[in-house]
């Protein structure tokens, strides 16, 4: 879990008073495995906050990804209970076989985070798409900035943090 942009969320994260859990998915980097279209990493996510729910039951849970990531874990935690909240950074809208519309039947908070020159999907184009699904989306397009923020993490990492320490993401992680 060395990419940059997935160690800044996850520093802001933290920052905003939240315990982060970075992980690789199967075939990832040291993990064990092999790529499985998905439907192995959704089993990955879904062990991850197991272990998660069961170390921190107190904590509301917020799930993100980074590009493929991100799909796979929007798809995920839309419809998981035990999530408050969602963030996907650098959305590979532009490949033809990831779905989106999904985000439209959840109405839990989401942050999405894009390159204004995104190669997988520009700002322009995942406006596009998530202004149809709901205004519990907030998407925040960063100026200059390509698929894995180069020279643009500090803003990422800013970014995702004022949406949880007091932006619309902080109200879903009341606990009460």
């Amino acid at each position: 879990m060395h990419t940059k942009a997935v160690y800044r969320a996850a520093q802001a994260l933290n920052d905003a008073g939240l315990v982060a859990l970075r992980f690789n998915f199967r075939g990832v980097g040291a993990s064990t495995g092999s790529f499985d279209e998905g439907i192995g990493e959704r089993n990955d996510l879904e062990a991850a906050l197991d272990w998660l729910e069961a170390r921190y039951p107190q904590l509301p849970l917020v799930v993100g990804g980074f590009s493929f990531g991100s799909m796979v874990a929007l798809s995920v935690a839309a419809d998981d209970e035990r999530v408050a909240a969602l963030f996907g950074l650098g959305l590979p809208v532009d490949m033809d076989h990831y779905d989106y519309s999904f985000l439209a039947q959840t109405d839990k908070p989401i942050l999405v985070v894009q390159g204004e020159n995104d190669e997988f999907g520009s700002g322009e184009t995942v406006s596009n798409l998530l202004d149809a699904l709901g205004a519990h989306i907030t998407l925040v397009r960063i100026s200059g900035s390509d698929h894995f923020f180069t020279d643009r993490t500090d803003e990422l990492r800013a970014t995702v943090h004022g949406y949880y320490e007091s932006g619309p993401g902080s109200r879903s992680l009341v606990t009460v």
